[in-house]
């Protein structure tokens, strides 16, 4: 036991939806001069836009991203199964932003797309750690880390009228009940929305 009282190593705990201007909240957070403000800003906005698992993100080659598509090739996913995704034009100009700042700072090209400003390749670990640093900057207080924005994502795509099984093929879920797990979040805002309508 800490001294700040029991240990949280082993608990789970809900995750907590964030919205899509929360999500832009974290990215206004990134340093605005160092080279390491483009690679965060793209790899935020990439990590949510194509609801990449984290390691599915790390694992990223700059080959894997078409720019003039916005198709994004996920060759490792879970389970070793490989899907095709989109990401938005904002998001691939972000992209873009960052790659020229990779050849100012003369990383290689065979280096992960989202490295280290020296070519190295980032652990789950920093990036979750960066996530909760913006996080508390940004004045979010809830639990900000890769997941929840993968899971967000889902929720938005819901909100905006996709339908599970386009979800489902984009997550690489190979059940669907899978899928409604990471959207069943959206449930208490509609039962709130219809409970406060009508009238007596």
């Amino acid at each position: 036991m800490s001294a700040f009282g029991s240990s949280t190593l082993g608990r789970t705990f809900p995750v907590e939806i964030l919205t899509p201007s929360e999500v832009r909240a974290l990215m206004s957070q990134c340093s605005r001069r160092g080279s390491c403000g483009f690679r965060d800003r793209a790899l935020i906005a990439t990590l949510f836009r194509a609801g990449l698992r984290v390691a599915e993100l790390t694992a990223l080659a700059p080959k894997d991203i078409d720019l003039a598509t916005g198709e994004v090739r996920v060759l490792r996913g879970k389970g070793g199964k490989q899907r095709v995704v989109g990401v938005d034009t904002e998001t691939v100009a972000l992209i873009e932003l960052w790659m020229a700042q990779r050849v100012k700072l003369r990383v290689s090209k065979t280096a992960p797309l989202f490295c280290t400003l020296r070519g190295g390749r980032l652990s789950r670990v920093q990036i979750t750690q960066k996530l909760k640093e913006l996080a508390a900057k940004a004045g979010i207080e809830k639990r900000v880390h890769p997941h929840a924005l993968r899971h967000s994502r889902a929720v938005d795509l819901v909100r905006n009228g996709v339908a599970l099984p386009t979800i489902q093929a984009a997550y690489g879920h190979s059940s669907l009940r899978t899928t409604q797990v990471y959207v069943s979040h959206i449930a208490p805002a509609e039962v709130v929305e219809a409970m406060r309508g009508g009238s007596w």
